[in-house]
């Protein structure tokens, strides 16, 4: 079965998405295969095929359709998955496979989406697939900045971001703040403890007064919260440790400060904290029409935005099953999926018109 005259299917090209692995920082020959798919489209309907190079062998695509000049709606969404990889496979309800909802189902949905619109003769629609979403945001970071991406024409006056929303229109996504604490100590026997200093010990007492830290509240996002994600230290058992440290990850929903404020006041004097990412909390414009909700994960959009102009969040899947090994997106939801883009689309384009009257 086809979903227009151009020979995609939502269901086999998720699938074959799916099946080219593409962990983060070996995206490569997801793009490969990406690329050739766009230029096909690209041809068939006239529009261009660009590379914006991050990394060595690293490199976002940005498709564009435009009236003239740039697209006024762009689609993005990422093709790095987390680990491990395991292909897909289906059943009459489901697509299963690591990206299957994130974001590999979604990523096949725009695809044919602008593909559809293109077909009935739309025109000024984007699509930027980007790298390292799911560690760090590299691809993100570039894309957003005119000048690390080398691309003068690149931007949009609308964004639609694709993450598992379960086909809901989300009004808001939290933001993250990751931090790093390093304790220091000195080395002794364990035998006499009085003659060293245990890095350990002050990492734990500032752990576990971060943990009983009242963090914000807000009413459309809900709750902050904190994840103590990696604890590493020390030499062996019979040695007072010298060196510690631990990784951890605030789901923000405000701007962090007071957070930080809190945790800084904790540390002081024990350990040092650095900070490795930080993405704002994010609130949007609804859309009648379009059924909403709000999401407790973090996305590229604060990092694409304002370039790529105003955002809209919206994705088939249950990010709840992503990053699992039971990863899979139901099918109903991708061909809904499809159509909830091309009407977005549509009413966002009408949107810009307006506004250039």
């Amino acid at each position: 079965m086809r979903d227009e005259g151009h020979n995609l299917n939502v269901v086999s090209l998720t699938r074959s998405l799916v099946d080219i692995p593409s962990i983060t920082e070996e995206e490569e020959h997801a793009l490969l295969f990406l690329e050739s798919t766009l230029q096909d489209i690209a041809v068939m309907y006239g529009g261009t095929v660009e590379r914006m190079p991050v990394e060595a062998r690293r490199f976002n695509l940005y498709a564009n359709w435009p009236n003239a000049g740039i697209a006024p709606v762009t689609f993005s969404t990422h093709v790095d998955t987390v680990p491990p990889f395991f292909p897909s496979s289906e059943d009459e309800e489901h697509v299963y496979g690591r990206g299957a909802c994130d974001a590999k189902g979604i990523l096949a949905c725009m695809i044919i989406a602008i593909a559809n619109l293109l077909e009935r003769g739309v025109r000024g629609l984007g699509l930027l697939i980007v790298v390292g979403e799911e560690r760090g945001s590299t691809g993100a970071l570039v894309a957003g900045d005119p000048s690390a991406s080398g691309m003068t024409d690149q931007g949009s006056g609308f964004l639609v971001n694709g993450e598992p929303t379960e086909n809901k229109l989300a009004l808001g996504t939290k933001g993250a703040l990751r931090l790093e604490l390093r304790a220091k100590g000195k080395m002794a026997h364990s035998a006499y403890p009085e003659l060293g200093e245990s890095a350990i010990d002050k990492l734990l007492d500032v752990l576990e007064q971060a943990r009983m830290i009242a963090l914000p509240n807000d009413p459309v996002l809900g709750q902050s919260t904190m994840n103590i994600g990696v604890i590493q230290g020390g030499r062996a058992p019979n040695v007072i440790a010298d060196e510690a440290e631990a990784q951890i990850l605030i789901r923000l929903v405000d701007d962090g400060e007071s957070t930080r404020v809190a945790l800084r006041s904790i540390a002081e004097g024990k350990l040092d904290i650095s900070e490795i990412l930080y993405i704002p909390a994010m609130q949007f414009s609804p859309l009648s029409g379009f059924e909403s909700s709000s999401v407790a994960y973090t996305t590229d959009i604060p990092l694409l935005s304002p370039a790529w102009g105003e955002p809209y969040l919206l994705g088939p899947g249950n990010i709840h099953v992503a990053h699992t090994l039971e990863e899979r997106v139901l099918k109903s939801e991708l061909f809904e999926a499809v159509r909830l883009y091309e009407k977005l689309a549509s009413e966002l384009l009408a949107k810009h018109s307006a506004k250039e009257r």
